[in-house]
């Protein structure tokens, strides 16, 4: 994962925040849902580019903790 990516995924998460927090001071619920959206958007991407960045563990199976 490059800087760049990790940066343009936070930057869309606060994007997304800001347009979120404009729909809930100014009622407007169009971009209010769209800020969410962004936000949501930009966190699965975040998610996605750290879990590419860690390393797979060649024991794990998947079923930690299950008897």
């Amino acid at each position: 994962m490059s800087i760049f990516e990790k940066a343009k995924a936070k930057a869309e998460e606060l994007l997304g925040r800001a347009e979120q927090v404009y729909g809930e001071s100014h009622g407007d619920a169009a971009a209010t849902v769209a800020g969410e959206a962004h936000l949501m958007e930009a966190q699965a991407e975040e998610e996605t580019l750290e879990r590419a960045d860690r390393p797979e563990d060649p024991d794990d199976d998947g079923l930690a903790g299950v008897r």
